[in-house]
């Protein structure tokens, strides 16, 4: 018997200088793209991954009729570029051409440099005598800069057929982000009508089957980018983005994943090839030499966001006394040393952690085996009691513990992590025996923008008694789970100043329309020197 429910199973169940900067004021008023999307820039354009002196600029050009994503027809052309400090261009401080083609299904990544620290900056692409929709970007500040704000959006899980990206729109629409945060789950991989909204088709995918092979899912990501909320988000402000499992395969592992048949679907090597490539064609990501997407970023000296990989080097997944086995891993040996020596060596005051999956305890169905003893062994009870989910770090305690311990054994304090996956909202004090009751690290977790949760498998109203209930056992069985919201779909708002780390949380009023308002539902803070989180009565 297994003791480990999947994560449906368990919804079921339950311009800076050295001097001050205020970042929060240097976007723009109006967070809309300037300019209609054209035929030749259908699928619009966006940035990611700021640097100080440096943008990653993205779009796709639709030359010929039939250069259609994932087809492999249409000519090789030029795309030109331009990057200026005024919207209408009349002096760009930067320019250039690309060559794309049937190769890249016609995508055009452009990573410019030499630009100015903490600066807003607009960015066009031209071809064929057309230009396409005007962008918006930010470089990040200087790394000395004393920064008096941040504000992120923060996103995950986005489901085409379970609704509209409202809450992508409602980002786009405040005009006072520095950066959005996308913690995985842009896509998902399903066939129509295999996960949609509590059973209901919204708007059926593309391709209709489940994404196989390199044209797949160069079709997939395309008809996301279709989009127009996602497409005003990307271009109103730069994005960093990681992947989770849902960009190749529900579950994913280094060596599979739950929602890969070999037998009839292949090799998952080919699979991965082919979902990586049309990943990296189709997001603004940097990319390292070896492949890897876990990545840092620095904002001053206010924070520091390191970007974690948590699919492409984990162990399978287990139940039973194998979570706590030493020898498997959430993370790798590199990407965890990585982590560690990032997170304690870094000079800015917050340490950001954006992580796919939970890594919060979720004990649930049995008492710890520290509070059991020696009979928690014999009875073969893991180190955190039964788990709900092995699929998120309590499928592998060593490596929290690892990193827990890290933490408490160099000082290191005011580490925030910022969590997608589930689907649910919480507000977490990430706790290990050791540190039972005396957390090392804060942790928000994000709803989905569309994806199921409790309320959807229940078929029963947002709010209803039984995910009510489910939220509170959650709660008296997790003191370190301080809030859990498990019925909302929306999006997080970190506010970062020296002082504190906030996150609010805003819930939509209804997935299924795309011109669904929000509401505010909650808000967090964490202040410096303390992981004990504390509640907010009001927006920041």
């Amino acid at each position: 018997m297994t003791n480990t429910l999947d994560r449906r199973t368990l919804l079921r169940l339950a311009g800076a200088s050295a001097g001050t900067a205020v970042l929060a004021g240097a976007t723009l008023a109006d967070p809309s793209p300037a300019g209609a999307v054209t035929a030749a820039f259908r699928h619009g354009v966006a940035s990611g991954d700021p640097l100080p002196d440096g943008i990653l600029l993205w779009t796709r050009v639709t030359p010929t009729p039939d250069a259609l994503p994932g087809s492999g027809a249409g000519p090789d052309v030029e795309v030109s570029w331009q990057v200026a400090t005024d919207p209408d261009f009349r002096t760009p401080i930067a320019a250039g051409t690309f060559t794309t083609g049937p190769a890249r299904d016609h995508t055009v990544k452009i990573a410019v440099s030499g630009l100015a620290a903490g600066t807003t900056y607009w960015y066009r692409f031209g071809h064929g005598g057309a230009w396409s929709p005007t962008g918006r970007t930010m470089t990040a500040p200087p790394v000395d800069a004393a920064v008096d704000r941040l504000r992120l959006g923060v996103v995950s899980c986005a489901n085409w057929e379970a609704g509209y990206f409202a809450a992508y729109r409602r980002l786009a629409d405040r005009g006072d982000l520095n950066l959005v945060v996308h913690l995985g789950d842009y896509l998902y991989e399903y066939a129509t009508g295999e996960f949609a909204a509590a059973g209901r088709v919204v708007r059926p995918t593309q391709p209709a089957h489940e994404v196989l092979t390199l044209a797949d899912y160069r079709i997939r990501h395309a008809l996301y980018k279709t989009d127009p909320h996602l497409q005003a988000l990307h271009a109103a402000v730069p994005w960093v983005i990681t992947w989770d499992d849902h960009e190749v395969a529900n579950d994913e592992w280094s060596g599979g994943a739950e929602n890969h048949t070999p037998g009839t679907e292949g090799p998952f090597a080919d699979r991965l090839a082919a979902a990586r490539q049309a990943y990296l064609e189709w997001m603004p990501v940097r990319v390292g030499a070896d492949g890897a997407i876990y990545r840092r970023f620095r904002f001053g000296r206010l924070a520091e966001l390191s970007m974690l990989d948590l699919r492409s080097y984990r162990s399978a997944q287990a139940s039973g006394p194998a979570v706590d086995d030493p020898n498997r891993t959430i993370t790798g040996d590199a990407q965890m040393a990585w982590l560690k020596a990032g997170l304690s060596g870094s000079a800015a005051r917050w340490k950001l952690v954006g992580n796919p999956v939970m890594i919060a305890r979720l004990d649930v169905g049995a008492l710890p085996s520290w509070l059991l003893g020696p009979l928690g062994k014999l009875l073969g009870i893991p180190e955190n009691g039964a788990v709900l989910n092995a699929d998120q770090w309590d499928g592998y305690n060593a490596d929290r513990n690892e990193l827990v311990d890290h933490l408490r054994a160099t000082g290191t304090r005011d580490v925030v992590f910022l969590t997608g996956d589930i689907h649910t909202s919480w507000a977490n004090e990430v706790t290990t025996r050791s540190t039972l009751f005396e957390p090392a690290a804060a942790e928000f977790v994000v709803p989905s923008v569309t994806s199921d949760n409790v309320n959807d498998f229940l078929k029963l109203p947002a709010g209803n008694a039984l995910s009510q209930l489910g939220a509170g056992l959650l709660r008296s069985t997790n003191p370190h789970v301080r809030w859990a919201e498990l019925d909302g779909h929306g999006y997080g708002v970190l506010d970062v100043t020296p002082q504190r780390c906030r996150m609010d949380w805003y819930h939509l009023a209804d997935r299924t329309s795309s011109t669904s308002g929000s509401r505010w539902v909650a808000g967090w803070s964490v202040g410096t020197g303390s992981s004990r989180l504390r509640a907010e009565s009001a927006p920041a």
